[in-house]
């Protein structure tokens, strides 16, 4: 995988690299100050997927994938992810007690406006229905928004992709013998911390938070990106982890929203379908091994 990894770039692909990584972590340290800088990181997350086509096929190896096997495995690494981060989460919430209740006031905050927007919808008199229609466009602004940043959320993974890459090829370049003796999955660990570590921090930065919460907010996202990074590197599947990343923030925010239970609910519906998928799956090798046997006799 590292030597696919760590194959000659373009200098194209190296610029498009330092973009969306060093680039990127100034223009989110300016959005805290600037909407300008915000509407940039914005631009660089969307054309990222475009960078991503690149590496993809770089940490894939060109293995193909039937479309069941390509859904199973993203839900298995979405099922994976539920379980990591609720762990994660149970951790944080004792680890870190000023961290968990200041996210919690702050959820709660966020989606004060739309709370309030709900209880307008049963008045003592009734709306007009051109009210009732501008009440839901704003409801659907709020959220909607929300939603529009998770899908971008997922083009994280491509950030963490890109990062990975670059500091392998510093490790292939300042530890020649190292790298020539194999010692490659020491640097890929290396490289997974690295980035769960500046994951984390990115998710602080701009913060006013008391320096409790700081440390807390860091040690939460910094073990999800961990856990993130980890499945990409086990699906070796770049798009899967995007999607498990970003389906997971819309279910997180619709949590916030609407329904507290979602993600646990999602995990119930999606267990029964792996467990079908795995089923498909063990039939169809099955029928091609006995296919395989059977062509074997025919020819002895």
């Amino acid at each position: 995988m590292t030597t696919n990894l760590t194959a000659p770039i373009s200098k194209q692909l190296l610029f498009g690299l330092l973009t969306i990584t060093i680039g990127v972590e100034l223009i989110l340290y300016l959005s805290g100050y600037s909407q300008l800088a915000g509407t940039i990181y914005d631009a660089i997350m969307v054309s990222s997927f475009f960078i991503g086509l690149k590496l993809h096929q770089r940490l894939s190896n060109g293995i193909q994938k039937t479309k069941v096997q390509l859904i199973r495995q993203f839900i298995g690494a979405f099922l994976v992810f539920i379980l990591g981060s609720t762990i994660i989460n149970i951790y944080s919430s004792n680890a870190f007690q000023n961290f968990s209740d200041d996210y919690e006031q702050y959820v709660e905050a966020y989606t004060e406006v739309v709370s309030d927007d709900k209880e307008l919808v049963e008045p003592s008199e009734p709306i007009e229905p051109v009210e009732k229609m501008w009440e839901v466009i704003d409801e659907i602004d709020s959220v909607g928004y929300d939603i529009f940043t998770d899908i971008l959320a997922g083009l994280e993974e491509v950030w963490r992709l890109a990062y990975i890459i670059l500091i392998l090829f510093v490790f292939k370049k300042a530890f020649p013998r190292h790298w020539e003796k194999g010692q490659r999955d020491i640097f890929v660990l290396i490289a997974l911390f690295v980035t769960s570590v500046l994951f984390g921090i990115d998710h602080t930065l701009n913060s006013v938070q008391s320096w409790q919460y700081e440390i807390g907010a860091i040690v939460t996202f910094a073990n999800m990106g961990l856990l993130f990074g980890l499945i990409l590197l086990w699906t070796r599947n770049l798009w899967v982890t995007v999607l498990v990343h970003s389906v997971y923030d819309i279910l997180a925010t619709l949590s916030w929203y609407y329904f507290e239970f979602i993600v646990e609910m999602a995990a119930l519906i999606l267990i029964p379908i792996y467990l079908v998928l795995m089923a498909i799956e063990k039939n169809q090798q099955m029928k091609k091994s006995i296919e395989i046997v059977a062509s074997e006799e025919i020819v002895n």
